[in-house]
């Protein structure tokens, strides 16, 4: 194509545009094969117990304890799944899973955000110290402060309540760590307007803090509720009566006899037990990576 100079009136060639430039073959190198095997077998290792739960739990119980085992159901039955309705009184059982769990996440979202604030944006003395001692005890196993925790619960006449399976899980230390390294990014000048404005310091936290906060209060609910979901040892020492049993406690004493396990009826229940918060972990989990990322979690 030819255009015309506007200083000599000459005619001279333009450029033709080069044509796109098409991607280079990917080339399946040794380490890029055995990367991919290893990715592969991590994979399988991660799901490979919970297909073999999911298909097992279709299967009679004869099938499920004969060797060698087999992958596929032979001959496929829903009775594990009629039994365990049957046995349990699963509506019971699932409502003291959803309140217990849904009550511990909403204090613990609240009160680790409070202590986060506090740690984060006010200064008072032993500010720095507080945070070392919350610190520490995420070097604590929870096992040491088991029999502790259960003397206090005791003492405090909470036994078989529903307020010894909340209580003691409404703070949290890695809650508070969580919130405290996310509001640490919130620019002091945001909340100097807001107090100049006559905000209090309540009122600064709910209407000024918390909407900057979401992607951590988000992590933190899901974690905590995934935590608060699948807990079974506290429960199970801290009730006595059935009617309080959570769905994990419920499943492991019905299911276990005094000389076997049903295992049929076991695996039926963990189904159960684990697709609700699967659900709501692959539903959610963009929330976790950008609250974790944003933290400076790795």
């Amino acid at each position: 194509m030819t255009v015309l100079s506007e200083r000599s009136g000459t005619r001279r060639t333009a450029p033709r545009p080069s044509a796109p430039s098409r991607p280079a073959a990917r080339r399946f190198t040794p380490r890029a094969i055995l990367l991919n095997v290893v990715l592969l077998l991590g994979l399988a290792a991660s799901f490979g117990p919970l297909v073999w739960m999911i298909v097992s739990s279709v299967k009679p119980e004869g099938e499920i304890r004969q060797f060698p085992p087999t992958l596929f159901p032979e001959q496929p039955t829903w009775d594990n799944y009629t039994e365990l309705f049957a046995t349990l009184d699963f509506p019971r059982f699932f409502a003291n899973s959803v309140v217990v769990a849904l009550v511990v996440t909403a204090g613990s979202v609240l009160f680790s955000a409070m202590v986060g604030y506090a740690l984060a944006k006010l200064d008072f003395p032993g500010r720095r110290a507080l945070f070392l001692l919350i610190m520490g005890t995420l070097m604590v196993p929870g096992m040491v402060t088991f029999v502790p925790l259960f003397v206090l619960v005791a003492n405090l006449d909470l036994i078989n309540t529903y307020a010894a399976l909340i209580l003691p899980f409404l703070a949290a230390p890695f809650g508070v760590f969580l919130m405290r390294q996310f509001m640490l990014d919130i620019p002091d000048e945001l909340l100097d307007a807001a107090r100049v404005d006559g905000a209090g310091e309540f009122r600064t936290f709910f209407a000024v803090v918390l909407p900057q906060t979401k992607p951590a209060l988000a992590t933190l609910g899901i974690l905590t509720f995934l935590g608060s979901w699948n807990n079974f040892l506290w429960p199970l020492v801290a009730v006595q009566s059935a009617d309080k049993y959570t769905l994990p406690v419920a499943l492991a004493l019905y299911s276990t006899g005094q000389n076997t396990v049903q295992y049929g009826l076991l695996v039926a229940g963990a189904t159960v037990i684990v697709l609700p918060i699967l659900i709501v972990f692959l539903a959610l989990q963009r929330h976790i990576v950008q609250g974790i990322s944003t933290t400076g979690l790795k």
